[in-house]
């Protein structure tokens, strides 16, 4: 089996889809593998590390997914780059079909099996396949350090010889994977912590790092999947009306959270934002589905009453080097899964793996 690994062009993105090591790996499995170059650069893995892992480095994009059975992405190809993909190839990316439907035409227009890696289910035995929250790990971390910066305070409680300097308070809206790794980040560096979900479990993760959950009565919400599902309108109001309460005294606001395949929730209203102290900080995680903050945009920050709304887009580009090391992973863990005993890929629509993440296949749209 022939996998290509091109440069990403997307902006923003520092990201590569599979790192030297999984690389190795993949070659002494008997794949041959062709990485475009400079295609690690970004996430600081060089085309020498990559050579000496058993790959080729190809000069340009069409002669690296030139012959082809696989190409590894992270974002999905644009109209040239998909005009270049053999076809009948298969391509492992993410592709968000609900946000960029035309990119999967143009691949189904080229016969191609196009698997979306945020839709790897969520069961057991897929756990070490799970991009979304392998990604998430490393936005919650970094959610927590641009806060920090933009905040013009300290976050630690410090005793000096000018006097103690009061803790920074971090509320964190959402306990999945980034949710949880912000409590975490923001616990040690020194802040005082609470958090909000709506599932049962979630809250009792909040606990287990330290940090105090807000309470709200009837707030539940937990649907399948372990995901979040959304809220009745009484609940919504309830839930809005205790955060807007609690957030009037925080410091640096983290908000993460999202329903899949939907627009996010908006929890922080104008109203709540205005009622924040001047100087305040939220950090929205969800600004690329619309934000849970109203007034978020994303990829810029803006400012109400004095209080800052970053809306970083792409955050796991941000630590490229581990963003692309558990991302390589992942899609590593997915291929042993996808290669047959002779090597060739077995694509088997019936596999709750593999049926779950295939977009299209053999000229049909799936999604």
């Amino acid at each position: 089996m022939r996998i290509a690994i091109p440069r990403e062009r997307t902006a923003l993105e520092s990201r590569v889809a599979l790192v030297p090591e999984s690389v190795s790996k993949l070659v002494k499995a008997g794949a041959e593998v062709v990485v475009e170059r400079q295609a690690g650069n970004n996430a600081s893995f060089s085309d020498d590390q990559y050579a000496a892992a058993g790959a080729t480095i190809a000069a340009d994009y069409p002669s690296c997914v030139s012959g082809a059975h696989l190409i590894c992405k992270v974002q999905p190809p644009s109209a040239d780059e998909t005009a270049a993909i053999p076809e009948g190839a298969a391509v492992i990316c993410y592709l968000q079909p609900a946000v960029f439907p035309d990119a999967i035409q143009r691949l189904n227009g080229r016969k191609a099996s196009a698997l979306a890696l945020e839709l790897v289910p969520r069961i057991t035995r897929a756990q070490s396949m799970d991009v979304l929250s392998s990604q998430a790990t490393v936005s919650g971390y970094r959610a927590v350090l641009l806060g920090a910066s933009a905040l013009g305070r300290l976050m630690p409680m410090l005793s000096t010889a000018a006097g103690t300097l009061a803790p920074a308070k971090v509320f964190v809206l959402g306990a999945g994977v980034a949710g949880l790794q912000a409590v975490a980040t923001a616990r040690r560096l020194g802040a005082i912590v609470s958090g909000f979900d709506v599932r049962p479990a979630a809250r009792e993760q909040i606990l287990s790092l330290g940090a105090q959950v807000l309470k709200v009565e009837g707030a539940d919400a937990e649907g399948a999947g372990g995901y979040a599902r959304e809220q009745s309108a009484e609940q919504a109001q309830k839930t809005q009306d205790t955060i807007t309460a609690h957030v009037a005294q925080m410091d640096l606001v983290i908000t993460t959270a999202a329903i899949p395949g939907k627009k996010a929730p908006v929890l922080l209203t104008e109203a709540a934002v205005r009622g924040m102290k001047p100087g305040a900080v939220i950090v929205d995680l969800a600004a690329e589905t619309g934000g849970n903050v109203v007034g978020t945009k994303a990829g810029e920050t803006v400012e109400i009453n004095g209080v800052k709304i970053l809306g970083p887009v792409n955050v796991p580009s941000q630590a490229a080097f581990h963003a692309s090391q558990m991302l390589s992973r992942n899609i590593q863990t997915l291929l042993a899964h996808l290669t047959a005993s002779d090597g060739t890929l077995n694509l088997d629509a019936n596999d709750e793996i593999t049926g779950a993440m295939l977009v299209c296949q053999n000229g049909t749209v799936r999604v």
